[in-house]
């Protein structure tokens, strides 16, 4: 099978016999790099499968690309990006999708609004029915090209815009204190579960109107249906059942919400919504549920990988930590650095609609391709000292880098980045203040087996 690449660097198999010692060298790599933290997955006949086409593909990039979808690679999936990037621009997958692994080939396809986004489901998620998508990938308008991406995310984008979003500072400033509190107490806590996830879940729950008694259900729902943006031979059969699971749940939760909004409204964005909706021709029923329920998701789901991957950052980079007690007025811009260094979203995906070049290669309408944000965000040829964490990076420089990729760009620029980057903000500027002593309590802490919203499935922390 010849891969083709903008530098043909790629080589083919030509024997039956390569295939074979190459194939054998390749696997044993591979099951040393995946080990007993992902034997539920390498279980899969899915899996396995998709290994072997990754094998097949030529042995220039299947070993980093084996490494870059291994769960055991989680902790770093910037070394075999970082592989792939050297090797060429674009990279054929055994997923059908060509990989763009350069900032600057990322970005002009995530701002051209010729390379759609509605095929996301098709391309990662074929087991699901075309007909059922809506329900068991409820995304809303994420997956959407104009104008019902335009329609449905006006309805949400008010709530979000950053006048409206500081005005939730008073309240965010509150709660991070009293989990700050908390922790400063407990001495040694899990970091995910005492911090990083009730402070974005209980701000986006409480602006849609959840009840503090639902947050569990909502945080198990949202972790099952972050895992299920997964693609599919990623994921083991518990995993497909969790997704759908979680969908079918929290929707039929949802309605039963917004029904009683509808016969006793309140101030907050469910209410607003129904109203909506009984409008008729503006929101259907599984629209407003299917947009509800995106914005509670996406409103926390990568928060939470942001706290988690940017405090562990810092904790890690005391001289980072350093210049921020010494200069809290970097604080913003070392939430942007900390999103481009750790982006909670590692890859997305587009579908070119009509005839394009990249990178030197032809896309024919319909040819999709895995935008690798990871990797972007630590290219060389755009970032100075990529892979150094550097709070000072986006402050005050006379000559800025380029956006990072960890929000989008264009149309699908993240609806809720300006809540994102003040809580981020608001708990940095409460941790430099209460805390003296900020240290992980070990140095391998877990990731969840998540390839696209990735980010610790716990992290052990002192305070003091």
């Amino acid at each position: 099978m010849l891969m083709r690449t903008a530098n043909r660097t790629i080589v083919p198999f030509r024997s039956g016999r390569a295939m074979t010692l190459l194939g054998a060298v390749i696997v044993r790599g591979f099951r040393r790099a995946v080990g007993a933290h992902s034997r539920a997955i390498h279980a899969s006949a899915k899996y396995r499968c998709f290994a072997h086409r990754v094998i097949s593909a030529g042995a220039t990039v299947a070993d980093p690309l084996l490494r870059l979808f291994a769960p055991s690679h989680r902790a770093d999936p910037y070394t075999p990006a970082a592989e792939l990037r050297a090797a060429g621009a674009v990279h054929r997958t055994p997923l059908g999708l060509r990989l763009l692994t350069r900032y600057a080939d990322a970005a002009a396809v995530l701002q051209n609004t010729a390379w759609s986004h509605a095929d996301e489901a098709a391309h990662l998620h074929p087991s699901v029915a075309a007909a059922s998508a809506a329900e068991e990938l409820p995304t809303s308008f994420l997956w959407m090209d104009p104008p019902d991406h335009t329609r449905l995310r006006t309805l949400v984008s008010k709530a979000f815009v950053p006048r409206m979003v500081t005005r939730l500072r008073p309240r965010i400033e509150r709660l991070a204190e009293s989990l700050v509190d908390g922790a400063l107490a407990a001495g040694e806590f899990d970091l995910i579960q005492q911090i990083a996830y009730p402070l974005p879940l209980t701000i986006v729950c409480e602006l849609m109107g959840i009840p503090v008694e639902a947050h569990a259900d909502v945080q198990r729902w949202s972790q099952d249906l972050a895992r299920g943006f997964d693609p599919d031979p990623l994921m083991t059969p518990e995993a497909h059942a969790a997704r759908s699971a979680a969908a079918s749940e929290f929707m039929a939760y949802l309605r039963s919400l917004i029904d009683q909004r509808k016969a006793d409204p309140r101030d907050d964005l469910l209410s607003a919504l129904s109203l909506v909706e009984d409008q008729g021709d503006v929101l259907t029923e599984l629209e407003m549920l299917s947009t509800c329920l995106t914005t509670v998701v996406a409103g926390h789901e990568t928060t939470v990988n942001l706290v988690g991957s940017g405090l562990l950052a810092l904790m890690r980079n005391p001289d980072q930590l350093a210049v921020l007690r010494a200069r809290p007025e970097v604080i913003p811009a070392a939430v942007d650095e900390l999103l481009r260094y750790e982006p909670p979203v590692q890859l997305t995906t587009r579908s070119a609609t009509r005839a394009m070049t990249v990178a030197g290669e032809e896309f024919a309408p319909g040819d999709g391709v895995v935008v690798l944000i990871n990797s972007g965000n630590r290219d060389p040829a755009a970032f100075t000292d990529p892979d150094r964490l550097d709070v000072t990076r986006y402050h005050d420089r006379a000559t800025p880098p380029p956006r990072h990729l960890a929000f989008s760009l264009g149309i699908h620029y993240c609806l809720g980045a300006p809540l994102a980057q003040l809580e981020m903000s608001v708990l940095l500027e409460v941790l430099l203040r209460k805390v003296s002593v900020l240290e992980p309590r070990t140095d391998t802490p877990p990731y969840k087996p998540n390839l696209i919203v990735r980010g610790l499935a716990a992290l052990p922390t002192r305070f003091a």
